[in-house]
């Protein structure tokens, strides 16, 4: 099929790779001309593993082009996905203003039938909105059709998330607007749901915020098990055998962040404020993971005693592993508190260094974990990468001033480093020593 991405962020890009490695002519619309000028060489804005490996691959096959028109889209295209960045409001509510010009844009440059497909993260009715938007400016005659088609991609895993998914999600109005995603997502063999365009939006608003809700659960958890000497990696493993609640989602840390979980909680926040319901449950989960950094903190402390002119070592700065998504990463909130307390911070993280240069300053960042440890009076772990895992701690132990880990991720056993001689602090672990 002949297709169109508007939009080549995280979504876009990869989208757009894997539908071009299914067989599709893919254009990939971007309004940043210079971002386009580094695709079209094959250059990647973002880290994603595979992706690069998947745009070069398809832009020599000639089945992925890159434009900044999306006059040259609309007018070649029968598919067209709106996946441009859809950020937070001061108040929670989701900004809107990209897919409004973007549907503008194709109704203006529309000669036939065209399928507009939602593939951003948007509130409930938008839908409805970008129909209305089409037909307010549309010229002539067009016919058209609008659809919902919420992406469910994990950041350092998406490849595999587009190629191998869980399910096809679809929200149409017509038999032909069904048909055409069928036929398209019909190479991946997955199951499909097929449903009205509102229901297909609150698919993503629900799932996001119910992942989130397993997470500050389990991190609620961990305090208990803070309290009272108990082992939430053991707690996790026994409620996670029942397959009503299952595995996923239940390792305890310093909370969520990343692009999407705190910005579609705060966005299903605000849309059920709006349609009249006070989403308390939501709020909470919000609550306790804003509160998770703030304990994090409070260990440091009670470790350290004194903050002030101690060097403090971060391993990871990114959201997640696999990824150099900085956005609201805890990392950032945790360096800069510890900055606040007169700290000087040195960090290492195998991706995300040259994203945080922009947002972080007077850090040192090293080239490695080994550097981050010489001479810092502790060793915080911030994401769980899997480099971190497997580090020589009687190395790591001689180059730190004093050996103490205080680990937000739980990636390391409690009764091995203890028996090294690490005083190992972690979120709701046993203690051994």
């Amino acid at each position: 099929m002949n297709i169109s991405i508007v939009g080549s962020g995280y979504v876009g890009l990869v989208t757009g790779a894997c539908f071009a490695e299914l067989g599709n002519k893919v254009i990939c619309v971007d309004n940043d001309v210079n971002k386009v000028a580094l695709l079209k060489k094959g250059a990647i804005p973002i880290y994603e593993p595979g992706l690069k490996e998947l745009v070069a691959i398809n832009l020599k096959k000639k089945r992925l082009k890159f434009i900044s028109s999306i006059k040259e889209a609309a007018r070649s295209s029968e598919i067209i996905f709106i996946a441009v960045g859809t950020p937070s409001l001061a108040n929670g509510e989701t900004d809107l203003t990209g897919i409004e010009n973007v549907a503008r844009n194709i109704a203006l440059n529309m000669t036939k039938y065209r399928l507009i497909v939602e593939k951003s993260t948007v509130p409930v009715e938008t839908g409805a909105w970008v129909k209305r938007t089409i037909q307010t400016y549309i010229r002539g005659k067009v016919k058209f059709d609008v659809a919902s088609n919420p992406e469910f991609l994990r950041e350092g895993q998406a490849i595999n998330d587009f190629m191998h998914p869980d399910r096809v999600v679809i929200g149409v109005e017509s038999k032909k607007a069904g048909e055409l995603l069928v036929n398209l997502y019909k190479p991946l063999n997955a199951p499909l749901v097929v449903t009205d365009i509102k229901s297909a939006e609150l698919i993503k608003h629900a799932c996001n915020s119910f992942l989130a809700t397993k997470i500050s659960f389990i991190n609620a958890v961990a305090r208990l098990c803070d309290k009272v000497g108990a082992d939430i990696e053991e707690v996790a493993f026994g409620m996670g055998l029942d397959k009503r609640i299952g595995q996923g989602f239940l390792n305890a840390g310093i909370g969520y962040g990343g692009s999407c979980f705190p910005k579609d909680l705060d966005a299903f926040i605000e849309i059920s404020q709006k349609l009249g319901y006070s989403f308390q449950l939501l709020k909470a989960v919000k609550e306790i993971n804003q509160q998770q950094k703030a304990l994090f903190l409070n260990k440091i402390k009670d470790a350290l005693w004194i903050i002030k002119d101690k060097t403090i070592g971060v391993l990871g700065l990114s959201f997640k592993p696999n990824t150099d998504d900085i956005r609201n990463a805890p990392s950032i909130d945790i360096i800069r508190a510890l900055q606040e307390e007169g700290a000087r911070v040195k960090v290492y993280d195998p991706s995300a260094i040259e994203k945080a240069r922009e947002a972080l300053d007077r850090v040192k960042f090293c080239k490695d974990a080994y550097e981050v440890c010489r001479g810092s009076e502790c060793l915080l772990v911030i994401t769980e990468w899997d480099e971190f895992k497997e580090l020589d701690f009687l190395k790591v132990k001689k180059l730190l001033r004093r050996p103490l880990i205080i680990d937000g991720r739980n990636i390391y056993e409690p009764k091995i480093l203890e028996k090294m001689g690490f005083t190992y602090i972690s979120m709701g672990r046993k203690k051994y020593g």
